[in-house]
């Protein structure tokens, strides 16, 4: 290695390194629940279980069999969560949670390498209603998001003004769906999709498509070659990189935002994967944070959701997969 090339690396690293700490001011968050009972399931979830004529706790056996008898996919893990500065247990979290209240996993790690192959021949486009994606957000309600610096902030910009200024309202003489930005416009084949084995969506993916191109070096997405974000998606070598991001993103979101520390609790890193915008998360728990605190309360920890306190439940299992 050459020595401009070992101490660019060497500076990735510590920068990496320096991002896994936690703020002097952060609140540890225990590991462990917060909540005594499990929180409730939603409804949609209970509904893809029964159609596939399976069970939670069958969901959870066959993609904890699919760890434990898979030691490249354990490898690639530890490997990937090492690059992102986070313990692995936050990546088999997410990957668990999803497998169990989502869809349930492939037998085999090979099954998603073919699924990934199958979109790269297939013809779509992300859109709505004839109006593809990259014409929708160049209208002039979009404009600010342009100056934004990198994907992340450029798509969540994005996905606030449909929010906004779209979401089940009729612009310009058009309506549009009371439902999320990525549903409407990047789930082609039917909503609520997401794919692979971290179960992404493709709004997900283009948000950290910059973070991934910098720490992995693999090639930035564009919202104009869906076949790319499918395949990356579904290819495991590609999406455990998106994977270990979404999550590097939350921990520092709360952390610098929030001032809270939740590397030490798997259920709440899971629980942002679940649910997503953990950077409005965490301005919101900062928010009702600073009003207890202006009341004389204590300040409130962050909470996990029925899928994150899953996670903390299920973590003697978990653990020993390492």
């Amino acid at each position: 290695m050459r020595p401009t090339t070992r101490l660019s690396a060497l500076l990735c690293i510590a920068a990496l390194c320096m991002a896994s700490l936690p703020s002097a001011a952060a609140t540890l968050v225990p590991p462990g629940n917060r909540n005594a009972t499990q929180p409730q399931v939603p409804a949609g979830s209970s509904i893809r279980t029964s159609a596939l004529k399976s069970t939670y706790e069958a969901k959870y056996r066959k993609v904890l069999a699919l760890l434990r008898n898979d030691g490249e996919l354990r490898a690639k893990i530890t490997a990937v969560s090492a690059k992102y500065g986070i313990d692995p247990i936050h990546m088999v979290g997410a990957i668990v949670g999803e497998h169990t209240y989502n869809v349930d996993a492939y037998d085999r790690l090979q099954t998603y390498y073919i699924k990934a192959v199958s979109y790269l021949q297939t013809s779509f486009s992300f859109g709505h209603d004839g109006e593809t994606v990259g014409a929708f957000i160049a209208r002039p309600q979009f404009s600010a998001c342009e100056g934004r610096n990198g994907s992340y902030d450029q798509w969540t910009c994005r996905e606030a003004v449909w929010d906004r200024e779209f979401r089940g309202k009729t612009v310009d003489g058009k309506s549009f769906p009371d439902n999320r930005f990525s549903a409407v416009f990047f789930q082609p084949f039917y909503a609520g999709q997401t794919f692979g084995i971290g179960q992404l969506n493709p709004l997900t993916a283009l948000q950290m498509s910059d973070i991934v191109a910098k720490v992995s070096g693999l090639p930035k997405l564009n919202h104009d070659d869906p076949q790319q974000v499918y395949r990356t998606i579904m290819d495991p070598d590609l999406t455990l990189p998106y994977v270990a991001a979404t999550i590097r993103k939350s921990i520092d979101a709360y952390r610098d935002i929030a001032g809270f520390d939740i590397s030490k609790n798997p259920g709440i890193t899971a629980t942002l994967y679940n649910i997503g915008n953990p950077e409005a998360r965490a301005q919101a728990l900062k928010a009702e944070n600073r009003k207890r605190a202006a009341a004389g309360q204590a300040p409130r920890m962050p909470q996990e959701n029925y899928y994150g306190w899953f996670v903390n439940d299920k973590l003697d299992d978990l653990t020993a997969l390492f």
